[in-house]
């Protein structure tokens, strides 16, 4: 059964979701309720349309930074510098490009218009941070998400050439590396994380390290001259 939210500020218990990962429907995206919601090891995913549809699927996919895989093919274009990566110079146009981007199999976005405002508030707030990967002056990959203390919760990424969006995601988890980020979350399986080492674990465990990653400090702002 899934949980209607009113305009009380909470979320039933994650291992109250179906078996599917659904938790709750309704509620706003106010940052509140966004950030209680990342907290709670639950996030927002839905379609146009739809009621806001609220997860904490079983298992979580899910990456650590330290078992990061980069392959072989990855190493000439860093070695050659083919692209450059910023953090947080143009956060609205990263989303809008994952809004944009059509995906095999999925008619229309999640990333609604909603989403997307409720998000670029939460950049300005400084919770919510983009990685942009550039060809000279041209934005050709990127990924978003939002970090609370030691954990990176990603929410979405795009390409335009082959191999931008893997040198965005790699160098982010490089960086968070160096900086002790204990999880990258990805939410749900996809095959382009896995072959970079992401997996998959009990929600059990994943809860158990959202708590400890939430006990360190989380960094406020915005990651241009923090990551670079």
């Amino acid at each position: 059964m899934l949980y209607w939210l009113g305009n009380e500020l909470c979320f039933p218990h994650v291992e109250e979701a179906e078996e599917w990962g659904g938790l709750a429907l309704g509620g706003d995206l106010s940052p509140e309720r966004l950030l209680l919601a990342y907290r709670s090891g639950i996030f927002p995913w839905y379609d146009i349309g739809q009621p806001i549809i609220w997860h904490a699927p079983d298992p979580r996919f899910v990456m650590f930074p330290k078992k990061l895989k980069v392959a072989k093919s990855m190493r000439p274009i860093f070695n050659q510098k083919k692209f450059g990566v910023t953090f947080d110079t143009d956060f609205s146009s990263v989303i809008r490009n994952c809004q944009q981007t059509r995906r095999s199999g999925q008619i229309g976005t999640w990333i609604t218009d909603e989403m997307l405002e409720a998000y670029c508030y939460l950049h300005t707030l400084g919770y919510a941070h983009s990685v942009e990967v550039w060809q000279e002056d041209r934005l050709v990959g990127g990924l978003y998400g939002v970090s609370l203390g030691s954990i990176f919760f990603g929410e979405s990424m795009f390409s335009k050439l082959s191999n931008a969006s893997k040198t965005g995601f790699i160098t982010l988890a490089w960086e968070l590396q160096k900086r002790n980020f204990s999880l990258i979350d990805s939410q749900v399986h996809t095959p382009h994380l896995e072959s970079m080492g992401a997996e998959e674990i009990p929600r059990k465990k994943y809860m158990n390290l959202l708590r400890q990653a939430l006990r360190q400090h989380t960094h406020k702002g915005s990651w241009t001259d923090w990551l670079e």
